[in-house]
Order: C-alpha cells, then structure tokens, then sequence
C-alpha cells in the first residue's frame, strides 16, 4: 500500500514504537547541535583559516565526549560512517596489518552480518576462520573461546549484546581468556547494542576494538565510530586524504559528529536510569505477554540481557503475519525473520542458539527505550491475544 507523504506523518503520530533496537529517535539535543553546524559553522575542518578552525573545533569536541562515554582516550577514536564500517574496519584493518603473524579468526555463530560476512570474505582470502556456537540462553563461554585459540589466531570477534535477543556477554572474561590462550590475539566487539545500554570501558572490558552507531543511541544515522586501542594494528581500508590520523580518509560529516558526541554523553550519563526504568518496562511487557498467552518462548538469558529488549516466540504463528498484524494495530516492532528474494527465513540467531525453526519463524522482538511509556506495553499487551489468534489461525 502506498501511503502519501502528508498522510505518513499523521500515521507515525498515532503509533506506539517498540523497536528501538532498529533505530532510536534523534534527541532533540542532538537536532540542535546539527542544526546549529548546518547553518553556521560549514567549515571543512581539514581547511587551515578560520572556518576550517572553527570546523575542527567540532570535530575535536565530539571526539572527546565520545571517548568519554566509552572510557577512552580521544587519540583511540577513529571516526567512520556507522558500526558496519567500524566493524570492517577493524577486522579487515587487523588482519591484514598482521597477515604475516598469523591466518586465524574467531568469531560467533549469532553475530551481526556486518561481522559474520566480513569474516566469511576472509575466508575467501586464504584465512581460516572458526565459527563458535552459542548456548541456549545466547552466552558465548570464555573457556571455548579460549581452547579455539591458535598460535595463529589473530583476532577474535564477539559481539557485546547480541541485536536480537538482547543478551549481553561477559566480555571482560572472554578478554581475558583469550589473552591467557594468546597474549598477542586481538579483541573486536560490535558494541553497537551496548553504548546507551549498559556502561562502557573499554579498557577495563580488555578490548582492542569496539564499534558502535549513533543511531542506536539517539544519534543520527550515517554516523559511527572505532575504538582502536593505542598502538593496536590496523590498516586502512579507505585511502584519499589520510583523515583520522591515517585510517579513514574523506571529508569528515561535522553535523552528524556534533550530533553523536552529543548523543554519547547523553547516553552514557543517562544509562542507569535507564537500566532500572525500561528495564522494568521489559520485565512487565513480558509477564503480561506470559500471563496471557500460551505456548510462548523467551528467547536469550532472562537476566544477563540489556533493558529494553524482549525477543519472544509464538509457537504456531508466522512471524511475518504477526508484524503486519501488529502494523495494523498501531504498535512497530520487529520480526524474528528476515525476507530475502521472497522466502521468509527464520532468525539466524535464534536457530544458533537452537531455537526449532517452525518455532523460529514465529517470532517477534520488542525493543524499549528512552521514550518508553506503561501506555506502550498496555497497548501491546491489549492488542495481543487476539493477534496471536489470528496469526495462528493463518499459520
């Protein structure tokens, strides 16, 4: 159905959002820190006279309130178009810095694509890669990690909370069992799910790179941003300019690094008041939806998980028909399968922590945030038996 452009808005009024970890809505903070850039200071801060000053001034600012949020030194940040070019940024930057000291990486059976493909293209490029499983309950253990370790193992990659379940790892003991197994193997996460919801340091978690996205935090979309430890092995991938310090070439986007370093302090200031709030907004939207209907599944650790998201599964019911159900009545959120060519495939993630795939494909995640409300999960939980009837009557 095509939807014109004057009506749209009135649409997305009236709907509860409950799919913040797809996208957060920008804070109104952060739209006056871009705005203030967009009609002011228009400078390229590479440029040596005053605008250009002026231009970098920003840039140098949103550096450090992002090093701030994640316990880093400015000089560790390398600024990038958002996580997917963070994360391939360092594990395509790393191994092929460090080509001649090894051929093997490490990585997880649920992570994002933006890793899991990046991995794969290595393998395509005469490196051996292993693939791990994960538990049950979506925790990656440190000590299989560990024993996967090879003399030759470069860089390990282990997301730190899993985008669809909202699991969260100990990745400060995966860390440190891989530097037991091999002092010289570095440490990526994709920290994308992580900033805004848990606090962050990324040196007490022990991490050599970590790769994060504005707007997953309140931030513009089209923004991101590597943490590489200092003296950490990295080559660039894009060559121009030598931007940022060498590893990132292009003309920087000022606006939406004002708007991140905005959004990073925000984040990192507001995250326990958000732990205990959504999270309790999470812990009731998941009793009623206990209490009320049956046969259902949580999907991910009920406890080591951050605050806002809620993966569950609807034995008998598709996945897709539950999300144009819940479109319907007012209410976005996700479902737990992707469409691709035409065929609905269940979840990767949920088969990879054993999830029966007639069971997978029913499955619909919730994710809280920021501007979560009781009126959003009573919305939900009013509309939700008689969606469930009706998608398990088609499926």
């Amino acid at each position: 159905m095509c939807v014109s452009r004057a009506v749209l808005p009135l649409i997305l009024r009236a709907m509860r959002y409950l799919d913040y970890a797809a996208t957060t809505p920008v804070l109104p903070e952060v739209t006056d820190a871009m705005v203030a850039v967009l009609t002011g200071d228009f400078g390229n801060p590479s440029s040596v006279h005053a605008y250009g000053r002026a231009a970098r001034e920003i840039v140098e600012d949103a550096r450090d309130r992002v090093a701030s949020a994640v316990g880093a030194s400015p000089a560790e940040i390398v600024f990038t178009a958002g996580g997917t070019e963070a994360d391939n940024l360092a594990i395509k930057g790393a191994t092929r810095k460090l080509r001649g000291n090894g051929n093997h990486v490490i990585t997880t059976a649920f992570e994002h694509h933006a890793v899991l493909d990046t991995v794969e293209w290595l393998g395509h490029d005469e490196f051996e890669t292993t693939v791990l499983p994960v538990g049950p309950d979506g925790l990656v253990d440190p000590a299989a990690v560990a024993a996967a370790v090879r003399p030759s193992t470069i860089l390990v990659s282990i997301m730190a909370v899993n985008n669809e379940i909202g699991t969260a790892q100990p990745l400060a003991e995966i860390a440190r069992a891989v530097k037991g197994a091999n002092p010289s193997t570095l440490v990526h996460t994709d920290a994308v799910q992580m900033l805004g919801n848990l606090p962050v340091n990324v040196h007490e978690l022990g991490l050599d790179f970590a790769a994060f996205s504005a707007h997953k935090f309140g931030g513009p979309k089209g923004v991101g941003f590597l943490f590489a430890r200092s003296h950490a092995p990295v080559e660039a991938l894009l060559h121009g300019g030598g931007h940022e310090g060498g590893l990132r070439s292009g003309t920087l986007n000022v606006p939406g690094l004002a708007g991140l370093g905005v959004a990073a302090e925000i984040a990192a200031k507001e995250v326990d008041h958000k732990i205990e709030r959504v999270g309790g907004l999470r812990t009731r939207l998941w009793q009623g939806i206990e209490d009320s209907i049956e046969r259902v599944r949580l999907n991910g650790h009920p406890t080591e998980r951050v605050p806002g998201t809620l993966n569950v599964s609807f034995e008998g019911a598709d996945g897709e028909t539950l999300l144009l159900l819940f479109d319907a009545a007012g209410i976005a959120c996700s479902a737990g399968s992707a469409c691709q060519s035409g065929a609905i495939d269940p979840s990767h993630v949920l088969l990879a922590i054993g999830v029966p795939r007639e069971i997978a494909k029913g499955s619909v995640r919730f994710s809280l945030g920021r501007e979560s409300t009781d009126e959003d999960v009573d919305a939900v939980l009013e509309v939700l038996p008689g969606i469930v009837e009706s998608a398990r009557r088609v499926g």
